[in-house]
């Protein structure tokens, strides 16, 4: 059996992909919302719960998975670490793959800034006079929280009643949510920074897939500061950035 991370838009396209030669497939997402994404596709089990150490090797064992492709978000750090784990202490093949990073294009750009953590949002921030907008999701807004920044900052995040929820027990007020599934256009973002009176962004370099590029050229042509929070990188083990490779590679030990 062929084991599935997904934790993007391009894992559905792998699993469509991988159903033109299986549906012994067992796929594994974070949360319900991404399993009814995936109702369309072929598989043999579905997993919709995070998934620790243990329970992965629990569940990988009772299926009897062979290979993994671990296509979990470039920000689920913990998820590709267990599942590297897992893999060597099962004996599975262990697949990587992961959208390309797109902010390099933009490091020349002056308004353009990249910190390596949350915690050093605070000295790009410090100095800034106005309204922020955080797009970096929902699981980072304590984060921003603890900085204590004196600015009104405005939290994008996905339109889901959990979402949502989670917002209001961190102690943010209505005015400053803007519920949206992404990714979203070079103009709507444009529109958001101009409705809120924006003076910085605050992203995550997502990739093309994930709309990094219309946020950063919006924050560019609308002449604000855009602070990406760069991914953090795991010696990852036959890693892919295409795939069309990662269904080659399959073919190759005669996955598929």
């Amino acid at each position: 059996m062929i084991g599935l991370i997904s934790g993007t838009s391009e894992g559905k396209e792998l699993l469509s992909n991988l159903n033109n030669y299986t549906d012994d497939i067992l796929v594994s997402t974070a949360t319900s919302y991404g399993g009814d994404l995936l109702k369309d596709y072929k598989y043999k089990y579905l997993n919709i719960t995070p998934l620790d150490r243990e329970n992965m090797i629990k569940l990988f064992k009772e299926k009897k998975v062979e290979v993994l492709i671990d296509a979990s978000h470039p920000y689920a750090l913990e998820v590709s670490k267990n599942a590297m784990e897992v893999c060597n202490h099962t004996d599975i093949e262990y697949i990587r793959f992961e959208r390309e990073k797109v902010i390099e294009k933009f490091l020349e750009k002056e308004k353009v800034l990249v910190v390596e953590n949350y915690e050093d949002l605070y000295s790009k921030l410090k100095d800034i006079k106005g309204n922020i907008l955080n797009t970096t999701g929902s699981r980072n807004i304590e984060k921003i929280i603890r900085l204590s920044l004196e600015n009104r900052i405005i939290h994008r995040v996905l339109p889901s009643l959990k979402v949502i929820e989670e917002c209001f027990h961190l102690g943010l007020e209505l005015h400053n949510i803007i519920a949206v599934k992404g990714p979203i256009s070079y103009d709507l973002n444009r529109a958001f920074i101009r409705e809120y009176d924006a003076k910085a962004i605050l992203l995550k370099d997502s990739g093309k897939e994930g709309g990094t590029e219309e946020k950063i050229k919006a924050a560019i042509d609308e002449n604000i500061c855009a602070i990406v929070v760069d991914r953090k990188s795991l010696d990852y083990k036959n890693k892919f950035n295409n795939k069309e490779e990662v269904i080659k590679y399959l073919k190759k030990l005669q996955y598929i």
